[in-house]
């Protein structure tokens, strides 16, 4: 009885090997694979933000007018300045003014420089001209735009 099982058991195993081997088999079909290009985005907030919560924020109080021209603007001016150093800021032209307009007569001009990278964060050099009562007033400066998208002026950058 040991001879038979010493010989059924390669003959066991030689026949699984050849249903094995016979049996038809599907050819493996792989996806090709496709690198997804990658996209890099700058560290900026989305519009409705930008506009919305950041233009309020950027305040021409807070050093991107000279003091002594702020302290002679009405409401209407300062909201027209406000506007122009923001838009002048986030999409201006390096060297292309951003003209504005407000009550009897004040006119104001920014102009701003390309983007400079400091600290993981966008920065412009800016000039705000403003004409209020007949009187010329110029401030310059750098102002960085902050992670959560508002534009604020580095302290020590402003020289009248």
């Amino acid at each position: 009885m040991n001879r038979i099982a010493l010989l059924a058991t390669p003959l066991f195993a030689l026949t699984l090997a050849a249903c094995a081997s016979t049996a038809p088999t599907a050819p493996i079909q792989q996806a090709p694979i496709v690198a997804a290009p990658a996209i890099v985005m700058p560290n900026v907030p989305t519009p409705a933000q930008t506009t919305q919560q950041a233009l309020a924020t950027t305040s021409v109080a807070n050093g991107f007018v000279d003091s002594a021209a702020l302290a002679s603007m009405t409401a209407k001016d300062s909201a027209e300045a406000n506007s122009a150093q923001f838009y002048a800021l986030q999409f201006g032209r390096p060297g292309a003014p951003r003209q504005w307009a407000g009550d009897k007569g004040t006119t104001g001009s920014v102009s701003v420089g390309p983007y400079v990278r400091v600290n993981n964060l966008d920065c412009r050099d800016f000039t705000h001209s403003v004409k209020v009562n007949g009187q010329d007033f110029t401030k310059k400066g750098t102002a960085c735009r902050e992670q959560n998208g508002n534009w604020a002026v580095v302290p020590g950058s402003g020289a009248a």
